[in-house]
C-alpha cells in the first residue's frame, strides 16, 4: 500500500491509493445522482472531455466480415491483369491455405471516379459516385492469416488475447451523447470468429460494453434491442420503485465492499434498460422515415433491404448521439471459391445503401464529424486458389474511411504491382486504431485502463497516427 510518514507522525497516502479509496464514494454519488433524476437530467449528455480537440465525434463501421478481395474492389492493379495466369515472380508468404496457383486477375473492369480520379471496380457504381469523400487506404497490413485472429485484432487491437473493443475503449474514452441510449451498438454482429469478444468491454467496466441488436442470423428488420418492452405489464411507476429498491441495496453493498467496477457497471446499466424503454422503440420505428428515404437506402428491394436497414438505423443512432456504431454484412465475402459470382453479389448487397449512408450524413451535415469506417479483417491474395478463388492475406490490403476530418478523395499508400504485400506508406491496424482515437481527440498513448497490475490501451505498445490521413 503507498503510504507515508511525516515527520510529526502523520500518514499520508499516495493520489493513486486516495483514488482507489474514494471510488466506492464516487460510485455511491454517481448512484444517488440517477436514482434522483427527472426528466430534464435524463435528457443532459455524459460527455467527457477529450484530450485535444476532436475532429470527429462518432464512429460508423461498415464490417465487411470474411476479407473482401482489395484487387476486385478498390486497389487497381493492371501489372495484375496483364500478367494473369502466370506464376508469382517472388515468394508468397505464409497464408491460411496450403495450396494457391498462378495469378489470378480482376474478373471486373475499374474506372477512374471523381474530381480525385480515384479508381474503384464496376461492382461499386454507387460508392464510386462518392469517392471524393473517401480516404482509401490501399496499404493495409495486419498479423493474423485466420479470420478469428485478424477479426479479433481488428476489432480489439489483439489477436491473441481477450481486450476491450474499439467501440468500448471509444465510449470509455469520450462517455455518451445520450443518456437514454447506449454509448456502443452493434447490429446484427457476427455470431462466429470470436463472436460477443468483437464487442466485448473485457476489463473494462460493463456498461461500455456494445449492446448487439440482433446478430447475423436475423434478418435486419426483425433485429431489435432484446427485452425493451416491459412484458410482465408492470406500469413504469411501479418499475422504478422495484429498481429504486434494488439499486438501493446495490449501493449500501457498494459502500461496504469498497471499490467494485462490475458493480458499478450493474448499476449504470440497470438504469440505462429502465431509460432505454421510453427512448429506444421510437427510435427503431422507421415509419417515419420518407418514402423517398427509403428508396434511396434500397429498402423496396430485396436485394439492398437488409444491409440498407442496417445502414439506415446507423444514421438513426448516430444523430441520436450514439457515439459507436458497427453494421455488419456478416460473413460474406470468403471467397476461396466462386468469387465470379459472389463479388458482384455482394457487393449489391451493400453498394447502393453505402452511398445511400454517406450522402444521407453529408446532407444532415453529419458527415463532417462522423467518421465511417468500411473493411473486413484483411484481404484476399492475387494468386488463384482452385479455378475460381483467392486465399486470405493480411499481408496488404484495402480500407476506407469518410468524413470526420479525414482527406477526402485520397488514394493512400499502396501494395506491390501484383496487390500481395503493403509497400508504400504502410498502414497497420495498430495505425488504424491510434488514427481513430486521434480523430475522436483521443491520444492513444493516454488512453489506458489499470487491469491484473498494468496499464492497457487499445493500440498496447504500438501504433502511431497516420497525420497525412488528416483534412
Amino acid at each position: 500500500m503507498n503510504r507515508w510518514k511525516t515527520n510529526n507522525g502523520s500518514t499520508l497516502i499516495s493520489r493513486r491509493e486516495m483514488l482507489r479509496r474514494s471510488s466506492a464514494g464516487f460510485g455511491s454519488l454517481a448512484l444517488a445522482a440517477l436514482l434522483g433524476s427527472d426528466c430534464q437530467a435524463a435528457q443532459q449528455k455524459v460527455v467527457q472531455q477529450p484530450h485535444f480537440t476532436p475532429k470527429a465525434k462518432r464512429v460508423i463501421f461498415l464490417f465487411m466480415h470474411g476479407g473482401p478481395s482489395h484487387m476486385d474492389t478498390f486497389d487497381y492493379k493492371p501489372q495484375l491483369q496483364k500478367d494473369s495466369g502466370k506464376p508469382l515472380p517472388f515468394d508468397k508468404p505464409r497464408v491460411f491455405s496450403a495450396t494457391t496457383g498462378n495469378l489470378l486477375g480482376s474478373p471486373w473492369k475499374f474506372k477512374q471516379h471523381g474530381e480525385s480520379g480515384a479508381w474503384v471496380s464496376e461492382v461499386f457504381p454507387h460508392v464510386a459516385g462518392c469517392v471524393d469523400d473517401l480516404c482509401i487506404i490501399n496499404s493495409m497490413y495486419g498479423s493474423n492469416s485466420r479470420h478469428g485472429g485478424a477479426l479479433l485484432e481488428l476489432h480489439t487491437g489483439s489477436d491473441t488475447f481477450v481486450r476491450p473493443s474499439m467501440g468500448s475503449w471509444i465510449t470509455y474514452g469520450l462517455g455518451s451523447e445520450n443518456r437514454d441510449l447506449p454509448g456502443f451498438i452493434t447490429v446484427c454482429p457476427t455470431l462466429t470468429h470470436g463472436g460477443v469478444n468483437a464487442y466485448s468491454s473485457s476489463f473494462l467496466p460493463a456498461d461500455y460494453q456494445g449492446t448487439p441488436i440482433g446478430n447475423a442470423s436475423i434478418p435486419a428488420d426483425r433485429a431489435l434491442i432484446p427485452f425493451i418492452k416491459n412484458k410482465s405489464g408492470i406500469p413504469l411507476d411501479v418499475q422504478r420503485q422495484e429498481l429504486d429498491f434494488l439499486q438501493q441495496m446495490n449501493r449500501e453493498h457498494l459502500e461496504n465492499s469498497g471499490p467494485d467496477a462490475a458493480l458499478e457497471g450493474r448499476i449504470n446499466s440497470f438504469e440505462l434498460a429502465y431509460r432505454m424503454q421510453t427512448a429506444a422503440p421510437e427510435l427503431q420505428d422507421i415509419s417515419d422515415e420518407s418514402e423517398t428515404t427509403q428508396k434511396m437506402y434500397g429498402l423496396d428491394n430485396d436485394v439492398t433491404k437488409n444491409f440498407g436497414r442496417q445502414c439506415l438505423m446507423a444514421r438513426r443512432f448516430a444523430e441520436r448521439g450514439v457515439r459507436f456504431v458497427q453494421i455488419t454484412h456478416s460473413y460474406k465475402w470468403d471467397q476461396h471459391s466462386g468469387l465470379k459470382t459472389a463479388i458482384p453479389r455482394n457487393a449489391k448487397e451493400v453498394d447502393q445503401p453505402i452511398a445511400a449512408l454517406l450522402k444521407d450524413l453529408k446532407s444532415r451535415g453529419l458527415l463532417e464529424d462522423t467518421l465511417v469506417l468500411w473493411g473486413g479483417e484483411f484481404g484476399r491474395t492475387p494468386v488463384s486458389q482452385g479455378d475460381d478463388g483467392r486465399d486470405h492475406n493480411p499481408q496488404g490490403y484495402t480500407m476506407w474511411m469518410a468524413g470526420g476530418g479525414v482527406k477526402g478523395g485520397l488514394q493512400y499508400g499502396a501494395t506491390d504491382d501484383y496487390g500481395y504485400y503493403a509497400v508504400k506508406n504502410k498502414v497497420h491496424i495498430h495505425d488504424l486504431h491510434a488514427s481513430i482515437l486521434h480523430l475522436l481527440g483521443l491520444d492513444h498513448k493516454k488512453l489506458t485502463y489499470q487491469f491484473a497490475g498494468r496499464d492497457f490501451r487499445l493500440t498496447d505498445v504500438h501504433g502511431e497516427v497516420m497525420y497525412d490521413l488528416f483534412a
